[in-house]
């Protein structure tokens, strides 16, 4: 699954900076996950980092993008690898 930041969010600022993929940015009132670009960490740490600074745990899976293990190193992958030129 993608992760999700709930409306308890203190916008304390130290989840943005920990995602290795760029997925969290400032919405209208929290701060927000973009789900295409959240891999949960995949590929990067054991743990997703922004889950584990948190200091008010409001960062939960989101039930709206189910993802499974393998789904989640796919899109890693897709964000990692380099893209060629097909010319």
């Amino acid at each position: 699954m993608a992760l999700l930041i709930t409306d308890d969010c203190i916008n304390c600022d130290v989840c943005e900076p920990e995602c290795p993929n760029d997925a969290i940015s400032m919405g209208e009132i929290v701060y927000v996950i973009e789900p295409r670009k959240c891999t949960e960490c995949v590929g990067h740490f054991e743990q997703p980092q922004c889950m584990e600074v948190c200091p008010v745990d409001c960062i939960i899976p989101d039930p709206d993008v189910v993802e499974s293990p393998e789904q989640l190193a796919a899109k890693y992958r897709a964000l990692t690898e380099p893209q060629t030129d097909p010319a």
